[in-house]
C-alpha cells in the first residue's frame, strides 16, 4: 500500500467512516491519525459525526476514549446556515447530504492545511472544492 502524505501542522478531520474505522482499530486510519499527530496536526470531528458513526455494535468504551483525544466541533445556527449554503452552491439538497455538508463546513473553518478522511470523496469534493485535501478511507 502506498503511504499517504500528510502536511506539517494544520488539521485532520474525520468523517463518520474515518471515526468508525478509528474506533474499530483500522490499521490505515490509526496510522494516518498517528502520523498527523506526530506532525503537529490537530485531529477533529463534527459533533454530528458521532451521531452518524455510532451503532449498536460500537465499542462505546473505545469511542469514549477516542473522543477524549479529538476536538469535537459543535454545530449551531451559524454553522448550519453555512452548511446549507454549501449545499446550494454544490447543487445538492436533502437529508442524504446534510451531515456531509456540516462536516465540510467544519473542515473549511479549520487551521490550514486541512485533510479530510472520508468515504464520501465525491460529495466532499463537491462541497469543499479544492480548499481541503480529501483522503479516501
Amino acid at each position: 500500500m502506498a503511504r499517504r502524505k500528510l502536511s506539517h501542522e494544520g488539521t485532520l478531520l474525520l468523517d463518520s467512516e474515518g471515526l468508525s474505522k478509528l474506533v474499530s482499530d483500522d490499521e490505515t486510519v490509526v496510522a494516518l491519525v498517528a502520523e498527523a499527530r506526530s506532525r503537529g496536526m490537530e485531529v477533529v470531528i463534527s459533533a454530528l459525526t458521532i451521531i452518524e458513526a455510532v451503532h449498536r455494535r460500537t465499542d462505546k468504551a473505545r469511542l469514549n476514549w477516542i473522543l477524549t483525544g479529538v476536538r469535537v466541533i459543535a454545530v449551531g445556527d451559524e454553522e448550519a446556515r453555512r452548511a446549507s449554503a454549501l449545499l446550494m452552491e454544490a447543487g445538492l439538497h436533502g437529508h442524504k447530504y446534510a451531515i456531509g455538508a456540516a462536516v465540510a463546513e467544519a473542515a473549511l473553518r479549520q487551521r490550514r492545511p486541512v485533510v479530510v478522511l472520508t468515504s464520501d470523496v465525491d460529495d466532499m469534493t463537491k462541497l469543499c472544492g479544492g480548499r481541503v485535501h480529501i483522503v479516501a478511507v
